[in-house]
């Protein structure tokens, strides 16, 4: 059993440890809570001020039925990135696992505040940020010029949307901005490459932020609607570091837990179930990725051969796909027993390459390309056409799109822009319209 008291002076022990091994974290505020009300958290993404929308319900009511089916567990552990940094702890816990949360709380909130992904999600304010853009959702939704089924059609319409931006660091510039760097280069022109320049072209250059694009041009937007598409644009600027750096951010929470308890004076009789729980979060997914257990075993191999100087750098400046690209070699992906498959019979998979001599870069670059945000296909503004047509450009890799998906995707830009949407991608080479 455990209560309160003993709580802060396993946290106290905790802090002071991790301190001494150079960890710098937000202060973490702690909630004890029960099962309901976790899965609660989970479909907010552990976010307590989110706005409300219906499909945080429903993944509230599917994973309360798969819990109570014993078809899914809960996570053993949910922070958000926030200062102070909020975590939840549930009550059912036994103390050594409570031990083992804080212990991963404090990897996690080093993560945030450090990791330079992280740098533009203004945590001081984000709790307050969100709880404003819940306020005036919800007094749309009660105004009876425009009322729920207005307000969840937008926000539908962006969520299908919200990752179509910039992904790595880069900022959006403002059309003046743009406009004049253009005005000067068309201005210094000496070879003849800016003469035929279109100066007054919108987009002067492929705009990835879509949303932002939106609210910038839509003609006629109403001032509530463009309000909601700037909460979910904000909400998808906050969530977005957190799925670029999903591997990393576990694997150096999964370290530092596993290397705290080592270190702390435990009782003798906790040491089995720690390691036996230890062993559970990290062990593979068969056929899948578990990014507790890839970034875990990378973060263990740069501690054992670069010292923890080459560690934390790497926890500062990368993400997934750097931090993958870098560090992941032959004897790593041999380790980790990663492989590549795909469905090329009705009745099964294939397995494309494995991590042998020849296919192991193979199958390292299959994974560069999935994970984080490289799973979701790039999606630009090309153009306003005269009509007032919007020009959507994919940005084809190698991978077609989903028609399907592509096809839901415009009838939601369309409610956005509320005007004509056309979408461009390749398909055999050739130019296609969706």
């Amino acid at each position: 059993m455990w209560d309160k008291q003993l709580l802060e002076v396993w946290d106290d022990k905790i802090c002071d440890l991790a301190r001494s091994k150079g960890l710098d974290w937000f202060p973490i505020s702690y909630e004890v809570c029960d099962y309901f009300s976790m899965i609660g958290h989970m479909s907010y993404h552990g976010m307590p001020t989110h706005y409300d929308h219906w499909s945080y319900g429903k993944a509230f009511e599917r994973t309360r039925a798969m819990y109570n089916m014993g078809m899914e567990g809960l996570p053993y552990e949910l922070i958000i990135n926030s200062n102070p940094s909020i975590a939840y702890l549930m009550r059912e816990n036994p103390m050594y696992l409570q031990i083992l949360i804080m212990a991963h709380c404090v990897g996690h909130s080093d993560f945030f505040k450090n990791n330079r992904m992280f740098a533009d999600t203004r945590p001081d304010s984000v709790v307050a940020r969100f709880r404003g853009g819940k306020k005036r959702i919800k007094s749309y939704i009660e105004d009876p010029s425009i009322g729920i089924r207005e307000v969840e059609d937008v926000i539908d319409a962006a969520h299908a949307l919200q990752f179509q931006t910039y992904r790595y660091g880069q900022v959006r510039q403002s059309h003046e901005e743009v406009f004049n760097k253009y005005k000067d280069l068309i201005k210094n022109d000496e070879e003849g490459e800016y003469i035929d320049f279109d100066i007054d072209r919108i987009p002067l250059e492929p705009e990835y932020d879509i949303l932002g694009f939106v609210v910038e041009y839509c003609p006629n937007l109403p001032d509530w609607k463009q309000d909601v598409i700037d909460i979910v644009r904000d909400s998808s600027a906050y969530f977005r570091p957190q799925i670029q750096t999903k591997i990393m951010n576990e694997g150096w929470a999964s370290y530092w837990h596993y290397t705290l308890m080592h270190e702390l004076d435990l009782p003798a009789e906790w040491h089995l179930p720690f390691i036996k729980t230890h062993n559970q979060v990290i062990r593979p997914h068969i056929g899948g990725l578990n990014p507790y257990h890839v970034g875990f075993t990378v973060f263990q191999d740069i501690f054992e051969k670069y010292g923890a100087e080459e560690a934390f750098i790497a926890r500062e400046t990368s993400h997934d796909v750097s931090f993958l690209r870098q560090y992941l070699t032959f004897d790593l992906c041999e380790d980790l027993g990663l492989f590549s498959y795909s469905e090329k019979r009705k009745d099964g998979f294939t397995i494309d390459e494995i991590h042998d001599d020849d296919g192991w870069k193979k199958v390292k670059s299959s994974l560069l390309t999935n994970v984080g945000t490289n799973g979701i296909p790039v999606i630009y503004v090309e153009e306003i056409e005269g009509d007032g047509t919007l020009i959507l450009r994919h940005e084809h890799d190698g991978r077609d799109l989903d028609l399907d998906h592509a096809e839901r995707v415009i009838e939601h830009a369309k409610v956005l822009w509320n005007n004509h949407v056309k979408l461009f991608t390749e398909l055999e080479d050739e130019l296609w319209e969706i």
